[in-house]
């Protein structure tokens, strides 16, 4: 059925919208969260298991101590209460992707919970509070074989991998985000975008969106102008990119709207969002909390952190991911837009890191944010996958600092360290890049460049002196690039000045 879609402005001029958002955070502790078994992602199907990560009769679980330390350094992050004492739960529906039935979750007692995150956008302050952090467990990974969408409909047949059943989550939940209209979209962006910034942070996963390690499901309705009453939500499930959140807030916004502008009522149900065009559409009909028939999981003792190990913890926390991108561009010198840049390139963790090992701040931007950033898009990996480290860019800096090399023959060094033919000096001396400084060699240079340019030397015997560059060119090129550019342009000025 095809639906109608309003305007996103003339949503706005009859609704205002509520959104809800819940993010769950694959914790990277090296044991899933109730069993020993691996977590490695990518391992071959069904190769991380056992009885009781696949829910087989007598298996017992025990609490993976580890996660509930990083769940708890997620709520103390966020500013939330910890609580003294709290339990899991057992969740039960019917998924073949959950071998046990129900999912080891937490309902009404989290560990965490009554925080909040502030974030910017479009420089206005929005407090986003948070209801609750809750440790639970991952699902494992159906894979819908044939067919064109890649959803059970239309498929042949499905696979099932339960490596990633039992692997330690943290779900994030909101509190509904009201009085953000037009800027909703961006907002929800905004928000994810700086929790995954704070738990990369923490350290406590590798928030790889595209690996399923963080998604996000977005919950969202639409309720008269004015009005305090919220309307009926959709919740659209998984979606995994900051761009992919903001296309999802702004699709189901006018999607509610063409449906109510119609008359219709917004069906209360999980929706799936597709890469592809930006649109969602109907999964099943979302189910209440009293559907989910939650009780206290038997087999689990309560979880009871004290306060001194919870003040441990907070002790442990890093500086907020935002305070330290002001300071450290301050420190830096960058202005706002290098900033943003340098930020958008996932590069301002390897900036410090080469400056702490002794680049100034403007070489390492300039290395990080030109030549390693090309590699990266070339190559499709990100930054810290190009196969560079900051104290290789350090040493490559150092070389051009004692003239050894300039910034043309640098980039062939880098070539060297893609391909891992040792350090950036034993690449230079294996490639023969060293820079020639030799005045015999650049005063014969000189001269047969200003042989075979009278008419530029003419220029230069003139007082243009910006013509010495017609010169330094052909000399440069004709010496592989490797002559003292600097040395060269005093030749020419002694000949010809």
């Amino acid at each position: 059925m095809t639906e109608t879609l309003i305007a996103f402005d003339e949503v706005l001029e009859s609704f205002d919208p509520a959104m809800g958002l819940e993010v769950h955070v694959e914790l990277n502790t090296n044991t899933k969260m109730f069993c020993g078994c691996p977590t490695v992602f990518g391992g071959a199907p069904n190769t991380q298991v056992c009885p009781t990560c696949l829910g087989l009769p007598g298996a017992m679980p025990v609490v993976n101590a580890q996660a509930v330390e990083s769940a708890i350094r997620i709520g103390l992050a966020l500013n939330c209460d910890i609580a003294e004492w709290c339990r899991f739960a057992r969740k039960n529906y019917f998924y073949p992707d959950m071998p046990k039935n129900f999912q080891t979750s937490q309902y009404d007692e989290p560990i965490a919970f009554d925080g909040y995150l502030d974030i910017d956008v479009e420089g206005e302050t929005y407090r986003i509070e948070i209801e609750r952090a809750h440790m639970e467990e991952d699902t494992g990974k159906a894979t819908h074989v044939g067919g064109s969408t890649g959803r059970i409909h239309g498929a042949d047949y499905s696979l099932i991998d339960y490596n990633r059943a039992g692997i330690p989550l943290i779900e994030i939940v909101t509190r509904p985000i009201l009085g953000t209209g037009e800027k909703a979209p961006l907002v929800a962006k905004a928000y994810v975008s700086a929790l995954r910034d704070l738990i990369k942070a923490l350290g406590v996963s590798d928030v790889r969106m595209d690996q399923g390690s963080m998604r996000c499901d977005v919950n969202l309705s639409l309720s008269p102008r004015g009005s305090e009453v919220l309307g009926t939500r959709s919740e659209t499930k998984n979606v995994n990119s900051l761009r992919s959140v903001e296309r999802a807030v702004r699709f189901e916004m006018s999607r509610h709207a063409g449906i109510l502008l119609g008359g219709g009522s917004v069906l209360q149900e999980t929706r799936h969002f597709h890469e592809d065009d930006g649109t969602t559409s109907s999964g099943r009909e979302k189910s209440d909390a009293e559907d989910y028939r939650y009780f206290p999981e038997p087999d689990l003792v309560p979880v009871a952190p004290s306060r001194e190990w919870v003040e441990e913890l907070r002790a442990t926390l890093p500086e907020p991911p935002a305070e330290r991108r002001a300071r450290l561009q301050a420190d830096f010198g960058f202005t706002d837009l290098e900033m943003r840049d340098v930020v958008a390139a996932g590069a301002l963790d390897l900036i410090a890191e080469t400056v702490e090992a002794g680049a100034t701040p403007q070489a390492a931007r300039k290395w990080w944010m030109a030549e390693l950033l090309r590699r990266a898009n070339e190559t499709g990996v990100s930054l810290d996958e190009v196969g560079v480290t900051p104290a290789q860019i350090v040493e490559v800096q150092a070389l051009i600092d004692a003239k050894t090399i300039n910034d043309k023959l640098a980039r062939q060094v880098f070539e060297g360290l893609y391909a891992g033919e040792g350090s950036p000096a034993e690449i230079v001396e294996a490639r023969g890049l060293a820079v020639v400084s030799d005045d015999g060699a650049l005063t014969a240079a000189v001269d047969a460049a200003i042989e075979a340019n009278p008419a530029v030397a003419d220029k230069i015997r003139g007082g243009n002196l910006g013509a010495v560059g017609a010169l330094i060119g052909p000399i440069m090129k004709s010496m592989g690039g490797k002559a003292d550019a600097a040395r060269v342009r005093e030749i020419i000025l002694e000949k010809l000045g």
